[in-house]
């Protein structure tokens, strides 16, 4: 497996494959039992459950953090357990819950740890290192020179998230990474992340306990019980209408619907049509915008309805009642 980049600088995102993988103690206990799944290039695999469920145990036997006692993890077409474990971890980005900067290291400094153990030249790294501050939205040039402790939680978040890219990893490995800021921090780090994927494109497992975090940053969900039993492993708009298990649907809870409006885009059969009296009084949402923000726009409004809009042009009505007709075929 080649650690270096391509010609244009950049690697492309490998594929994960998990077969019949299982971590079992000395003890006797089973914290993964038999686990298969996959994970296409370039997708977003969210892994959620219960406490002790296994999510971040599978994460570490990723990049052999922890060895598994069964079963087959595959980048691409190689099986990681017959891969040199440094070399490994080099071309894997990792990001965890208290980001774990080197403290009497610069920003600029911690950014370029994987590239200089790789032997980058120094102007690369320097160039390397500028980017990727630039694309988490941190200046080179203001932030750079910083130490860890000089930064607020999100920003030290964003430079484990630089830091986790800067050899421009074929898979990065979330590990609650947005849990220890605060709620406003956080969905403002989701929204970022959620645009940075948009750019880089990488293969991405990332653990969360929060399900709001989940369906909003998945692309697909794997909900693994007791074990690491795989219970349903869906796009977010499939595992809130549909769940396969008993488990499945009490994990979710009893407001499924409500969070499957925020996965679920407006489309022109929900719409009813145009008064012939105008629209010129109501409150627009746009076509193929999210329901939940639709019906954020139609519980404020007086009339119980708002006008929706394609490329600026009226296309339809949207009530109240038919957004929440939506919530109610999710239960």
């Amino acid at each position: 497996m080649d650690v270096t980049p391509g010609a244009d600088g950049h690697r492309r995102a490998a594929s994960i494959t998990l077969d019949g993988i299982g971590k079992r103690y000395p003890d006797g206990t089973e914290a993964v039992r038999e686990l298969s799944l996959h994970v296409d290039e370039g997708e977003l695999v969210v892994l959620i459950g219960p406490s002790g469920c296994g999510k971040s145990t599978v994460l570490r036997m990723i990049n052999r953090l922890i060895e598994p006692t069964e079963g087959r993890i595959l980048l691409g077409d190689s099986d990681v357990t017959r891969v040199d474990p440094v070399k490994l971890r080099r071309q894997i980005g990792y990001v965890i819950q208290n980001v774990g900067l080197f403290p009497h290291q610069t920003v600029a400094a911690n950014v370029a740890t994987v590239p200089r153990l790789l032997g980058w030249a120094a102007g690369s790294v320097k160039r390397r290192v500028e980017e990727l501050l630039e694309l988490v939205g941190l200046d080179p040039a203001q932030f750079g020179r910083r130490y860890p402790h000089e930064l607020s939680g999100g920003q030290r978040q964003r430079v484990g998230v630089a830091r986790a890219l800067a050899a421009d990893p074929v898979v990065l490995l979330m590990d609650e990474p947005f849990s220890a800021v605060d709620p406003i921090v956080r969905t403002r780090l989701q929204e970022e992340f959620l645009r940075l994927q948009a750019e880089v494109r990488k293969t991405i497992v990332l653990v969360t306990h929060d399900l709001d975090e989940a369906v909003r940053l998945g692309d697909r969900i794997a909900v693994l019980s007791e074990g690491g039993r795989l219970e349903q492993y869906d796009i977010p708009a499939a595992l809130l209408g549909a769940p396969a298990t008993g488990f499945v649907r009490e994990f979710v809870g009893a407001d499924r619907g409500v969070r499957r409006l925020a996965v679920t885009p407006l489309t022109r059969e929900v719409l009813d049509p145009l008064p012939v009296d105008g629209v010129a009084d109501l409150p627009s949402v746009p076509l193929g915008g999210s329901a939940y923000d639709a019906l954020a726009v139609l519980l404020t409004s007086a009339g119980g309805q708002a006008v929706v809009t394609e490329d600026g042009r009226p296309v339809g009505t949207l009530s109240r009642e038919r957004i929440l007709t939506l919530t109610e075929s999710a239960g």
